[in-house]
């Protein structure tokens, strides 16, 4: 177990991985509480009942009424029963002993027994979690509402131990890179390309590009006592006690999670793939200004002597590959460049009739792209406009760029094909507008 709330600021040491951070100073009361939560006790039916479910064992007691129920548990805290319901036969119902009452819950189950969110494996572990729940919460309510308020968080400087982890971190990926063999001749042309870009990243991350960024949190359960790096304070129950970043591996309360500053520092462990993964996390990770799987196959398409280029003419001579490999990067991005949130945005600017106020408006929401999106657009934006230099050779100018581009860059939030229809007129003239306009929009 964690060290009790009586350690010492200077004698504790910190793990360089974000999992195995442990704040100083644990605050030990909740877990305290759950210690002393009643234990389940249940109360098996004497004899077999006819019907029974099979997902359900012998704390099942048939149709019974709450009376009944009420007088088997006997007035036991923690005691427990399964009832099938008198007023609509086939629903079942957990009958629970707590604080000098009898507690019903409507009792469900998928595969895995649930009365709420959570999900358990049996009904032991179900009434487990429940007593647990219910005793802090009665036990601690005023100051559950209140461990938000004065985090360990910010008084340790979490921030600069954060910095401290990403710096030996990136040592550490230097040394790494060092030892990087060629990729695997069998990989399809994407993944040798992702293979490139992940080692290309490493020797490039000397500069720090402060982009801020949201935690990616996500319910988790956690094996053995586990405490908040947020407030310091334990996750109680048996499982789903709190959520995880899955891009840096922060562990806090759903409720502390609201209160985290976007200041996630991906690691580049949790980051498996380049294609697909979140724009901003993959930047952040590698600790690049853009992905530098666009910068590597612009800087190719463009001069043909790519830095080190194992996408260079004697390993890709058709051109094309490198292009559609660009192109499928910026169509397997979960969120693309043009952002859902900006999308009707840039729609209802390409719709104004004035050309000088569409371009405003163009600008307007320019602005409110994430900045490692607005980066990303504006290096693809320059590289279109020198391709379109060299139309009489290529026969491409901003126009056939935009049809190009246009899908690719920018999807409607929902996914409807009636409205992608709709919109693509609208997509192509926003990236002919941007490739224009580039010197003047960016």
């Amino acid at each position: 177990m964690a060290a009790s709330s009586n350690s010492s600021l200077s004698g504790s040491s910190v793990s360089s991985d974000a999992e195995e951070y442990q704040p100083p100073i644990w605050k030990s009361y909740l877990y305290q509480l759950q210690q002393e939560a009643p234990r389940p006790k249940r109360i098996i039916c004497p004899g077999e009942v006819e019907n029974r479910p099979k997902y359900y064992g012998r704390e099942f007691h048939g149709i019974i009424s709450r009376e009944q129920a009420d007088e088997l548990l006997g007035g036991v805290e923690g005691a427990y029963i399964l009832r099938e319901s008198q007023r609509q036969p086939g629903c079942y119902t957990l009958a629970l002993r707590f604080g000098n009452q009898t507690l019903n819950y409507r009792l469900f189950y998928d595969g895995k027994h649930f009365v709420g969110e959570k999900r358990f494996e049996s009904i032991h572990d179900l009434v487990t979690d429940g007593l647990i729940t219910l005793y802090i919460e009665t036990k601690a309510s005023e100051y559950i509402s209140k461990m938000t308020t004065n985090p360990i968080y910010e008084h340790i400087g979490y921030a600069t131990l954060l910095r401290e982890k990403v710096s030996r971190r990136l040592s550490r990926s230097k040394n790494e890179s060092r030892k990087a063999s060629v990729t695997n001749e069998e990989h399809t042309a994407v993944e040798k390309i992702s293979s490139l870009v992940r080692r290309a990243a490493l020797s490039h991350n000397d500069n720090h590009f402060n982009y801020e960024k949201t935690h990616n949190f996500k319910v988790h359960t956690f094996r053995g006592p586990h405490w908040c790096e947020y407030c310091a304070n334990f996750m109680w129950g048996l499982i789903a006690q709190g959520v995880r970043c899955s891009d840096c591996g922060l562990n806090v309360h759903k409720q502390c999670s609201k209160h985290v500053p976007n200041d996630c520092q991906p690691d580049l462990k949790r980051i498996k793939k380049v294609y697909c993964c979140d724009l901003t996390t993959l930047v952040k990770a590698h600790n690049m200004q853009r992905p530098m799987v666009v910068d590597i196959c612009i800087r190719e398409i463009e001069a043909r002597d790519g830095e080190k280029a194992d996408i260079s003419a004697n390993i890709y001579p058709d051109i094309n590959i490198i292009t559609g490999a660009l192109k499928l990067y910026f169509r397997d991005l979960p969120i693309p460049v043009i952002t859902y949130d900006t999308y009707s945005k840039f729609i209802d600017a390409a719709k104004i009739s004035s050309a000088d106020e569409r371009l405003e408006a163009v600008h307007d929401v320019l602005m409110l792209l994430p900045p490692a999106h607005y980066e990303t657009l504006r290096y693809l934006m320059i590289h279109l406009k020198k391709v379109t230099l060299n139309e009489k050779d290529n026969f491409m100018n901003a126009e056939n760029l935009g049809i190009v581009f246009g899908p690719t860059l920018m999807r409607p939030p929902e996914d409807s094909t009636l409205t992608t229809l709709h919109d693509m007129r609208y997509q192509k003239l926003i990236v002919q507008i941007l490739i224009e306009n580039e010197d003047v929009l960016f």
